[in-house]
């Protein structure tokens, strides 16, 4: 739950590679994070007398000046408590490390960095940051007060256990806080190592719950999820552990269980519990959670690895559809460790020119002509081989390259249909995290002045999610682009809930027919009816119609006589490279058979 009035910590990246100082910055970011960068030890220096930082992630490997100078220099003014200062090393030498601890670190991480260990660790330093200061503040409080009033022992005490208990427990909820939550863990994985057994770690993560903050606002949301604390608390065992880590994620620590199959039933308890309905100030409000599993000591009995493994359950729940619970497996690590370095890659390919775009012809089925082509993306990995779309769009737009990559592609096939013949029209697609940028009306027009194609030619593709987001915005950057001469397409129509009620929102240019109706066109009647309702409903208002998919010539000419407009799919042709397409325009002009 995201909350304008928290402090954003402020981190300290200092690493002479960019790279590495981009990936931390993206990692942490998106965390919520405030991140500044240093590519060597005098501008660290100098940036940390300028400014306030929450903690230091300091590379020891450096030209000029490296981390352990650096660190030695930090030491001069501030103190462990003060800055926390988390070097960041290849070397995994025992005297390295107590080199770098005897000068002040309060903590390592080794690379290849593991994101996960080394959010935990950045986290444990700030909470045991705010939470000496916070017990530095009370404690100055309940002194000052003994001074004046000459308070009796006894309520010293109490004073002092009251204070112990906001050091470590949730203000909202009452739960244990993360603080507590890993003191709790260390403990328990302790007594797991010494006497033997088992203990379960949930990670719970609410459903969709920033939708609550953002309609109903932050009280209802902070009200809902005391509430859902309490559901968990009465969830759990008497033993357990069950703590808020921070926004809609909690925590179970479950002890005194044999088998995983307890586990699993705790979850099973915990998603029912959640799922039931909340009367919140007459708002009936109902949401999910995701649940990721790790089992000690079988699947890790050190607390940072059993984290992260239950993290990672946490997240493959969660890329399942969530509103389930997994199981840590093994393999869920080598996957995350491939995503990291698929990651990597993505964020070269570009700059090492590794993208190409290939484009599928729009055939006019009135005109019996090619009429366009759509540009369709292609990642070209130099080991690898040819990596398909939804492997990398999807982490493109997770990792903030979707923004570059599309101005690339913009860019690139305005400047390729500049060259076409005249009404030959180019269709591109849009991601809607162009739209949530902001710079999508900025984009078209820097790429259609760079490359002098004529607005007319150029066909915008956006699906219903993009709608979803924000429609007050969205629908005024698509009028400005619509005011530009730039025509707007619906592409996958029929497939989202309420397709047809966007068409009165907007009024689109054309819309393109899902291939999963035009699959069985002619030979279904449930397809073939809805396809030509669409078609029908399209005509009426004055809306062109693509057919995706088309593969035969029965489809193509049920498509024909029904009056769509366009066809597009492999009886037509596959994607192209640029040269194979304009090779086919010129066959077309010379009045070659337009169809494959």
């Amino acid at each position: 739950m995201s909350n304008p009035e928290v402090h954003q910590h402020r981190l300290l990246v200092v690493d002479d590679i960019a790279d590495n100082r981009t990936i931390l910055q993206r990692f942490f970011s998106r965390r919520g994070f405030h991140i500044t960068e240093a590519e060597n030890g005098p501008k660290a220096l100098a940036l940390i007398a300028e400014q306030k930082f929450d903690a230091v992630l300091l590379d020891v490997v450096m030209p000029q000046m490296d981390g352990y100078e650096v660190l030695k220099r930090i030491r001069a003014s501030h103190s462990p408590t003060n800055l926390p200062v988390i070097m960041v090393t290849a070397k995994v030498e025992s005297q390295d490390i107590v080199q770098a601890l005897e000068l002040g670190a309060n903590d390592y991480i080794t690379k290849p960095i593991d994101f996960a260990i080394a959010y935990a660790r950045v986290q444990s330093q700030l909470a045991r940051q705010q939470a000496e200061r916070a017990l530095a503040h009370y404690v100055e409080r309940l002194e000052h007060i003994n001074r004046q009033l000459e308070y009796e022992v006894s309520e010293r005490k109490q004073s002092e256990a009251r204070m112990r208990h906001m050091a470590q427990h949730d203000a909202l909820t009452g739960l244990g806080n993360r603080i507590h939550f890993r003191d709790q863990l260390v403990r328990t994985l302790g007594r797991v190592d010494e006497d033997g057994g088992n203990l379960a770690l949930l990670f719970i993560d609410l459903d969709q719950f920033k939708l609550i903050n953002d309609t109903l606002g932050h009280r209802i949301g902070d009200l809902l999820l005391t509430e859902i604390g309490e559901r968990l608390r009465s969830s759990a065992s008497a033993g357990d552990t069950v703590a808020r880590l921070g926004g809609d994620e909690f925590a179970v620590i479950q002890i005194g269980v044999e088998r995983p199959e307890e586990a699993g039933l705790l979850a099973d308890r915990i998603m029912k519990a959640v799922a039931e309905p909340a009367d919140i100030e007459g708002h009936q409000l109902v949401v999910n959670c995701s649940i990721g599993i790790a089992w000690a000591p079988d699947d890790g009995n050190e607390p940072d690895i059993l984290l992260s493994n239950a993290d990672l359950a946490l997240y493959r729940a969660k890329a399942e559809g969530r509103d389930n619970c997994r199981f840590f497996e093994t393999e869920m690590n080598a996957r995350a460790q491939a995503r990291r370095q698929l990651e990597l890659d993505l964020r070269r390919a570009l700059q090492r020119g590794e993208f190409d775009l290939h484009y599928q012809p729009l055939f006019n089925l009135a005109a019996g002509r090619v009429s366009g082509a759509e540009a369709l993306l292609r990642w070209y990995h130099p080991t690898r081989g040819l990596i398909p779309p939804p492997e990398f769009i999807t982490l493109a737009e997770d990792i903030g390259l979707i923004i570059p990559l599309s101005q690339w592609v913009l860019r690139e096939a305005c400047r390729e249909a500049a060259g076409w013949p005249d009404p030959v029209k180019l269709a591109v697609n849009l991601s809607p995290v162009q739209f949530r940028g902001g710079s999508i009306v900025t984009d078209v027009l820097t790429a259609l002045a760079a490359t002098g194609l004529d607005p007319g030619r150029l066909e915008l593709e956006i699906t219903e999610s993009v709608l979803l987001d924000d429609n007050k915005k969205v629908l005024h950057a698509l009028h400005q682009l619509r005011d530009m001469g730039v025509r707007i397409s619906m592409d996958d129509f029929g497939t989202g809930y309420s397709s047809f009620s966007y068409l009165r929102m907007f009024p689109f240019d054309k819309i393109k027919i899902d291939r999963s109706f035009v699959r069985d066109v002619p030979t279904k009647n449930d397809s073939t009816a809805i396809v030509r309702a669409i078609i029908g409903l399209a005509g009426s208002i004055g809306i062109v119609t693509t057919a995706e998919g088309v593969e035969t010539a029965d489809q193509a000419n049920y498509l024909k006589a029904q009056g769509c407009t366009e066809a597009q799919g492999y009886l037509i042709s596959r994607p192209v490279p640029a040269a194979d397409f304009r090779a086919m325009l010129g066959k077309a002009e010379d009045g070659e058979r337009k169809v494959a």
